[in-house]
């Protein structure tokens, strides 16, 4: 598949994370495409299983589309799981219905442990098709933004089998053990970094990692086990494709403690959760890094006029951007599957109606 595509017509999304001025504030939503939509359902069914789905770039197109066709958003987000790196390593990802992604191998003996090797070439190549598949069509819409899990999340999985509250095996691997705990966490990092460069030359436009349950970490342990991990995939990113910055975008759920020292590893964007405060978040991190976030989905089973006037909180919370500072709209964390795609909307138009009005007001 050729990767020549075409000119980008809305580039806001990636002028407001490299801190350069914009018109609006432009905003996507994590989790997009997905189970509010009855558009996705219907894919969804017709797939026969989220790894179908996922899997099949026909379909990864389609649904990373369909939010597109119904909001006025600002850049599409390629229709993949973060625990496709973890599948391709052997471990043998699956999803039960109602009860979230399950791995038949999980990490559990020294020897296992050890026996980890990054992917070999050529196992996730289905994601890199499904990157030039969607920017291709596209056709210079939106931008196209690539992901993968962060080393820590990724081995909190890996080890676990599953999603956890209490990530007792992790944490007891990593107290007890973390020779193997680093081993984990060096594997990780090598692959999560070729991993976001292959979707960097597949066509992605920008790249963000997801550190979903770096927030579970003590002071001290955060450092150690995730955000030394994380600047190390950060550092290894190719920043530049065919004379385009490629910004990077990083997010711990449960991080507000630490943005100062997130803001320090390299990233040209910090993702926050709906517990931090905008305007304080600004002040703290200054003109190192454009911020993105940080509406509670949860606001989104308001009425029309409270959304709206929780969104307009959060953007006077943030300020009208100036020169060297970036303000990207998002969700604190995924968007719920009961939300309405009316809410959406109305929050949506609310994010470009009144970002615009500050904008004007302040020149």
């Amino acid at each position: 598949m050729s990767t020549r595509f075409a000119p980008l017509k809305n580039d806001t999304f990636l002028r407001a994370l490299l801190r350069q001025e914009t018109d609006y504030t432009p905003l996507w939503l994590m989790r997009q495409a997905g189970r509010y939509l009855p558009e996705y359902k219907a894919t969804r069914k017709g797939a026969g299983s989220f790894m179908s789905l996922a899997k099949n770039p026909d379909f990864a197109t389609e649904v990373t589309i369909q939010p597109l066709d119904r909001f006025a958003l600002d850049a599409a987000i390629l229709f993949s799981d973060i625990l496709t790196v973890p599948d391709a390593m052997g471990l043998g990802l699956y999803f039960e219905e109602g009860e979230g992604p399950k791995f038949e191998r999980p990490l559990k003996t020294e020897a296992e442990v050890l026996a980890l090797k990054v992917p070999e070439e050529g196992s996730l190549q289905y994601v890199f098709d499904a990157v030039t598949q969607i920017r291709t069509t596209l056709n210079g819409r939106v931008p196209l933004i690539g992901f993968a899990g962060s080393p820590w999340t990724l081995a909190c999985y890996m080890v676990e089998g599953q999603g956890s509250r209490e990530f007792h095996a992790v944490k007891t691997m990593m107290y007890k053990r973390p020779d193997l705990m680093e081993h984990i966490l060096r594997t990780n990092a090598e692959a999560v970094a070729a991993y976001l460069n292959s979707q960097i030359d597949a066509g992605a436009q920008a790249v963000m990692i997801f550190d979903s349950w770096g927030g579970a970490l003590a002071d001290g342990a955060y450092q150690r086990f995730s955000l030394r991990y994380m600047q190390d995939v950060v550092n290894k990113l190719q920043r530049e494709k065919d004379g385009k910055r490629i910004p990077v975008i990083v997010f711990t759920k449960g991080g507000g403690l630490w943005l100062e020292q997130i803001a320090d590893i390299g990233a040209d964007a910090l993702g926050l959760d709906w517990m931090v405060n905008l305007a304080q978040a600004r002040a703290r991190v200054g003109d190192k890094v454009a911020l993105q976030g940080n509406l509670d989905p949860a606001v989104l089973f308001a009425d029309p006029a409270q959304i709206r006037e929780q969104v307009t909180a959060a953007l006077q919370s943030y300020g009208t951007p100036s020169a060297g500072h970036g303000h990207v709209f998002n969700l604190g964390h995924g968007i719920s599957q009961f939300t309405s795609p009316d809410a959406v909307s109305v929050m949506v138009d609310t994010v470009h109606e009144v970002s615009r009005k500050m904008r004007q007001n302040a020149a």
